[in-house]
C-alpha cells in the first residue's frame, strides 16, 4: 500500500569528544549521554526496579538497568524505529529488541533479508552486526506496561533528533508501532519538514514520501501480542524489510 504525499534529581550528564577521535565521534558521545540519562523519574524507577527484582528465568543475569543506545551501521540507508526497550529484553542485555519475543522474531527476518549478518541477537557480544541498517527508539528506557507518557516521549526526543541529524545516509525509515511513526513525524514537525501530521496515516505496509526526500515506512510492531496471534506474521514482516532494501537501493 503507497501514500504519497521520586525526589530523584533529574540531570544528564554532556561529554566533549576528545580531539583526534575517529568518524563515529558524535555517535559515541550521544550514546554515552544517552546511558547516563535519569530524566524521566519514573523510568527511571522503573528500569532499576526490574534490574534488581529480575525474572526467575534470568536471576544469573547482571541486568543493564539503564537507557539503551542505539544500535547498528552509522552508515545505514534504513533506519528502523521502535517503541522502546523491554523490561526483561533490552533493559536487561542493553542492546535493542535482544533477548526477547521482538527480538527472536525480528532479526532472523533481518538476517533472511540481508540487514544482520546472523539470524540469532541474545546478548552483547554475541556477534550480531547490522548491515545498512541501523535500530533506535522512540524512547530509550523500558516503560510500565510498554506505555511511555507523551512527556516522556518529548523529553526523549532530543536524543532522537541528534541520532537522526547525525544517520546522514538514511533513505529509508522503517517505523515499528503508531507511537515510532508518530516519532518520525513529530522530528519533522521539530525540524520544520512537515507542518502537519493529519497526511500521514498509520496502516501496516504504508510508504509515505516525506518532504525531506525519504520515505517512511510503517509496519505493526513486532511485539509478542502481535505475533503471536497472527496480526503480524513472518511473511508480512519479511516483506517490509525486501521493500526498505529496495527503496534505499539495496
Amino acid at each position: 500500500m503507497v501514500f504519497l504525499g521520586n525526589s530523584r534529581q533529574s540531570t544528564v550528564v554532556r561529554f566533549k569528544p576528545s580531539q583526534g577521535e575517529g568518524t563515529k565521534t558524535w555517535l559515541t558521545v550521544l550514546n554515552r549521554e544517552i546511558v547516563v540519562c535519569n530524566l524521566c523519574p519514573r523510568l527511571v524507577v522503573y528500569r532499576e526496579k526490574i534490574a534488581r527484582e529480575k525474572r526467575r528465568a534470568y536471576m544469573d543475569w547482571e541486568y543493564w538497568g539503564k537507557p539503551v543506545p542505539g544500535f547498528g551501521d552509522s552508515k545505514a540507508r534504513v533506519l528502523i524505529l521502535g517503541l522502546a526497550p523491554g523490561a526483561h529484553g533490552s533493559n536487561r542485555t542493553g542492546r535493542p529488541f535482544t533477548g526477547d519475543a521482538s527480538g527472536y522474531f525480528m532479526y532472523p527476518v533481518l538476517h533472511r533479508t540481508g540487514f544482520a549478518n546472523q539470524p540469532n541477537g541474545t546478548h552483547r557480544g554475541d556477534g550480531l552486526e547490522l548491515r545498512d541498517a541501523y535500530i533506535t527508539a522512540a524512547v530509550r528506557c523500558a516503560p510500565p506496561d510498554n506505555k511511555p507518557t507523551p512527556q516522556e516521549i518529548a523529553t526523549c526526543a532530543s536524543f532522537l533528533d541528534r541520532e537522526i541529524d547525525g544517520l546522514k545516509n538514511v533513505k529509508v525509515v522503517v517505523a515499528l508501532g503508531k507511537i515510532g511513526f508518530e516519532a518520525y513525524l513529530n522530528y519533522l514537525k521539530r525540524r520544520g519538514q512537515v507542518t502537519s501530521k493529519a497526511p500521514y496515516r498509520f496502516v501496516h505496509a504504508a510508504q509515505y514520501h516525506m518532504p525531506n526526500g525519504k520515505i517512511l515506512l510503517a509496519s505493526y510492531h513486532p511485539s509478542n501480542q502481535n505475533t503471536a496471534t497472527g496480526k503480524l506474521t513472518d511473511e508480512m514482516f519479511r516483506e517490509i524489510f525486501l521493500t526498505a532494501a529496495k527503496l534505499s537501493g539495496r
